[in-house]
């Protein structure tokens, strides 16, 4: 695939911003409105931009679809774990109270853990859905 070299060194420079946005993006939601969703969705995006300019062939090198495949339940694991846990110490499924020792630690430690579940779910998902209409095509 013959690209334009500026477009290239472009898209290999805007990158790292990218995935730290989605970084910024996943910590500032534990403190404010959603998160996970929103920075899995940038982080997808960043897999996808790169497949676009350098082709799939070299995305799949960086995200083989065999381990997007597996991260989808990996996420919702987490997320189900966390309400899993916290049935375990006695209250009802995702109610954080008791997943440390107090309160506030809890809520924020189950919010974390439901968040990276949420983040790694919703990435390798739509990797995946970008994936299966790339291979659609061929």
């Amino acid at each position: 695939m013959k690209l334009d070299p500026i477009l290239r060194i472009g898209v290999k420079l805007l990158l790292p911003f990218i995935l730290l946005f989605a970084l910024y993006v996943q910590f500032h939601g534990e403190s404010g409105p959603g998160g996970g969703f929103q920075a899995g969705v940038i982080a997808a995006a960043m897999i996808i931009v790169y497949a676009l300019v350098f082709g799939v062939e070299a995305a799949k090198r960086i995200a083989p679809q065999w381990l997007v495949e597996r991260l989808i339940p990996v996420g919702v694991l987490i997320y189900a774990g966390t309400g899993v846990a916290s049935l375990f110490t006695g209250v009802n499924f995702l109610d954080y109270t008791r997943l440390a020792h107090d309160s506030v630690h809890g809520h924020e430690w189950g919010i974390f853990t439901v968040e990276i579940g949420v983040l790694i779910t919703v990435s390798a998902t739509m990797t995946a859905i970008f994936y299966a209409f790339v291979e659609r095509g061929r």
